[in-house]
Parts: C-alpha cells; sequence; structure tokens
C-alpha cells in the first residue's frame, strides 16, 4: 500500500507546491472549459480563456461558482465526464427541495480516500487501530468518506454510522477503539449518555476524537477533550468541493487546519466585494479543485467563514493552514445591527458553570426586527440543587452573568431561557443551533 503520509507533497517548499498547483489550475480549466457548458459560457462572459492563465494570480479573473449553480443544472449538468464514467453520486439535501448533486469517478475515489487517511493520519491515526465512524452513512459524504480513509490508512474500521446511542457505548467499551469520528454535539451527547448510565467517558480506549460536519469553538474542544480524555481535531470538507478530507487539525499543535493543497487552491474573500483579503483576515472560503475529473468546481463559493496562514507548523507540514470555519454566512445573524455567529456565543456559553453544552437560538420576526431568544440547558446537578424550580432566585442571577457575558464578548443583548436538563433536541447528525420561527402577518 502507498505511503499515506507523503513527506514529498506535505512538507513541500511554496514554490515547489506553486508550481504543481498551477499546472493542475491550467489543466482544470482546460477540462471545464472543454466539457461543461456552464463553465465555457461564464468564461466567455468574463473575457477569459484557459490558455491565458500564466500565474496562479490569474485565479482571480475566473468566475465564481455558488450552490444555486448547481440546483440550477440539477442534477448532472455541471458533470465534466459521462455519467458512464462515474463511480459513484452523492448529493446534499436543501431548502429548495432538490438537492445538490456530486460526482466520483474511480480516480476521485481513490484521490480522495488518500486525502481522508492523509487527515486520519494528521489527526493520530495509525494502521491496525480501530477507528469507530460515527457519521451518518448514506447520501452525506461523511461517513463513506472517513469510511474509505480510514480503510485506505490500514485502519480497522467500525461503520457504526450514527444514531442508537446505547449501542455506540457497547462498541466502543468492547471493540476499544483508538480513533471516534463523528460531529462533535453527537460525540458529546455519547458521553453524556455514558455519565447517565453510570459509565465514565474518560476511561474508555479513545485517544483522538475527529470532528467536523459543524462549526464548534474551542471551548467546544475543551469540553470534548475533558469529558473524553482525548485530543479533539477539527476535520473539514464539504460535498461540493470533495467531501471530509479537504483539511485537518495535526494532533501535534492543534493549531489550523492543514488544506490538501496539492488538490484544492483555496482563497478568502470579502463576501460583499468579491475581492481577495490579506492573509490572517477572516473572510468567506472559495475553493477551486485541482484533481477532480467528475466535478470539478472553479472558484466555489463556500459560505464558511474563516482566515487563511502560510508557514511551516511544528509538525512539519508546509500546507496552508485555515482557521476554524467561524460560522456559515447563512447562520450569521444580526442584532440590532451587529453580526453575531452561533459560534461566538458557544464560546461564552461553555465557559459558564452550571450549564451543559446544548443550547439554541430562536429567531422570531417582530416587526421589521428579529428577536432573538437564547435557550440553555442548566445541569441535573443545578437543576437539583434548585429543587427543580426555575424560578428560583439563583437562577435569575445565572441569567444576568450570561447576559452580561455575551454581552461583553458579543456585543448584543439577547432573552436568555433556562431549560431543564434534556430539553433540547439531541442531534445524531448535525446540531441545529438556529431556530427560524415563521413570521405572522402583522394586524393578523
Amino acid at each position: 500500500m502507498k505511503l499515506i503520509f507523503d513527506r514529498e507533497i506535505e512538507c513541500m517548499e511554496r514554490g515547489g507546491k506553486q508550481e504543481l498547483q498551477l499546472s493542475r489550475l491550467k489543466e482544470t480549466a482546460g477540462k471545464v472549459y472543454e466539457r461543461v457548458p456552464f463553465y465555457r459560457k461564464a468564461f466567455v462572459e468574463k473575457g477569459i480563456a484557459p490558455e491565458d492563465i500564466h500565474t496562479l494570480e490569474d485565479i482571480k479573473k475566473l468566475p465564481f461558482t455558488v450552490k444555486k449553480d448547481l440546483r440550477d443544472h440539477y442534477p448532472f449538468g455541471l458533470f465534466a465526464v459521462d455519467t458512464k464514467e462515474l463511480t459513484r453520486v452523492h448529493a446534499s439535501s436543501g431548502t429548495s427541495g432538490k438537492p445538490t448533486v456530486v460526482g466520483y469517478t474511480a480516480k476521485d475515489i481513490e484521490n480522495w480516500s488518500a486525502m481522508v487517511a492523509r487527515c486520519i493520519a494528521i489527526g493520530g491515526g495509525e494502521p491496525g487501530k480501530f477507528l469507530h465512524n460515527a457519521y451518518g452513512y448514506g447520501l452525506f459524504t461523511g461517513g463513506l468518506g472517513l469510511h474509505f480513509g480510514s480503510e485506505r490508512l490500514g485502519m480497522v474500521t467500525v461503520p457504526v454510522s450514527g444514531g442508537n446511542t446505547e449501542r455506540q457505548i457497547l462498541l466502543i467499551e468492547d471493540f476499544k477503539p483508538e480513533v471516534i469520528c463523528g460531529t462533535p454535539s453527537y460525540i458529546l451527547t455519547i458521553a453524556e449518555k455514558m455519565e447517565k448510565i453510570g459509565k465514565d467517558p474518560r476511561a474508555t480506549s479513545l485517544k483522538y476524537g475527529i470532528f467536523g460536519a459543524e462549526p464548534w469553538s474551542e471551548e467546544m474542544r475543551t469540553a470534548l477533550e475533558e469529558k473524553l480524555n482525548i485530543k479533539a481535531m477539527d476535520i473539514y470538507g464539504l460535498s461540493e468541493v470533495m467531501g471530509p478530507g479537504v483539511a485537518m487539525e495535526c494532533h501535534e499543535a492543534q493549531d489550523g487546519l492543514h488544506i490538501m493543497d496539492d488538490h484544492f487552491f483555496v482563497e478568502v474573500i470579502d463576501p460583499d466585494t468579491l475581492e481577495p483579503v490579506p492573509e490572517g483576515e477572516t473572510g468567506e472560503l472559495v475553493f477551486t479543485s485541482l484533481t477532480k475529473e467528475a466535478f470539478p468546481v472553479i472558484r466555489y463559493r463556500t459560505g464558511d467563514i474563516a482566515s487563511l496562514r502560510t508557514g511551516k507548523c511544528v509538525c512539519g507540514r508546509t500546507s496552508v493552514r485555515m482557521s476554524r470555519v467561524k460560522g456559515r454566512i447563512d447562520d450569521m445573524l444580526i442584532i440590532r445591527g451587529v453580526n453575531v455567529f452561533p459560534s461566538e456565543i458557544e464560546d461564552c456559553l461553555l465557559k459558564a458553570e452550571d450549564l451543559v453544552p446544548h443550547y439554541q437560538l430562536h429567531v422570531h420576526a417582530d416587526g421589521f426586527k428579529e428577536n432573538v431568544q437564547l435557550h440553555v440547558e442548566i445541569t441535573e446537578a443545578c437543576f437539583t440543587r434548585m429543587e427543580q424550580n426555575l424560578d428560583h432566585v439563583e437562577l435569575e442571577l445565572l441569567k444576568d452573568r450570561i447576559k452580561h457575558a455575551v454581552k461583553s464578548s458579543c456585543l448584543v443583548n439577547l432573552d436568555i431561557h433556562l431549560l431543564p436538563p434534556g430539553s433540547i433536541p439531541r442531534s445524531e447528525g448535525k446540531a441545529v443551533r438556529v431556530v427560524r420561527h415563521k413570521t405572522a402577518q402583522l394586524g393578523v
């Protein structure tokens, strides 16, 4: 089996990496121009042809791609190969009712598996060790993406998928995996269930956690590491670009996600002006695939908010690193003129005592304004101490402390609603952090 940790690629000097990226960018641009009518038309409208790409800077001349383009060309209109050449398709659901569909050739699956294998190795996985995969299987790319990468690395893969939390606990105890994968909110649910049935989540065989598919904060990392006695790393990806395995935190530093930049070129732009932002500044992530055959994308606007930086990591890798995703443009709340992401509020909550790491933001329309209520749960111990009385004076003081912390950190005032333990729905996949309530017409 080919060595997954490829020193030649992962520790390549920036000049060599950029030459490789430019060569692959030219090839990809030529492919989509020739085979995808949507891109040919977009290139012509921008007044550019593939042969006009001479440097990586020229990528700024290329058109953007957005999720609506995928839906408008549903199901296979943006594919660069005939469907007979496909090995697999995946899809993600959308509000329009039609999913966004992506496809893979056999070579795409091979490359994807190798990327995820590299990510798992970056996160502490080793051949011969067990990996417990609690990502959902199916059209969602998470489960199968991690599965094939784990097998490619040579790990013993446990394809448990999401849900059935008691079974998850049984398999963790009996199979003794070293690595666990899933959404951070669901893995936290597993740990809480263990505590509830009298088991110690810190006493398992687990050493490393590979978590993604939803934005999560540094405080959530601390909560997971303390509850499970593990190192918790962030993995990044999205189906439109490839799936999980686009970038991964290393277990040595846990300081930024190493992008598989031999397969992707990444930019960060101001989502309003669409202009690039300086290194280190926050903006919208934009990805161009460099090696995909079935479904290459040019300057795909992800909607994810993060920053980039270059420079050698303590682990020895030289790849471009992205920050943890701060949130999605879609999830950003504008509260009295202030932009706030749920992950910023999460940071405040997880620093407070007597709260569990589960919350929801309920958005209600109030005329031309939006009223945002923050729903949080108190711990079992706190609920017992308050004699199960949610009107207890100490809980009013706790509300005030939460409100002050959110105001100090996020510069917004929120209505705080404290709930008994177990009130907020636990997710077996991506946690629902923002709940928008339909607006009734005024006067009705």
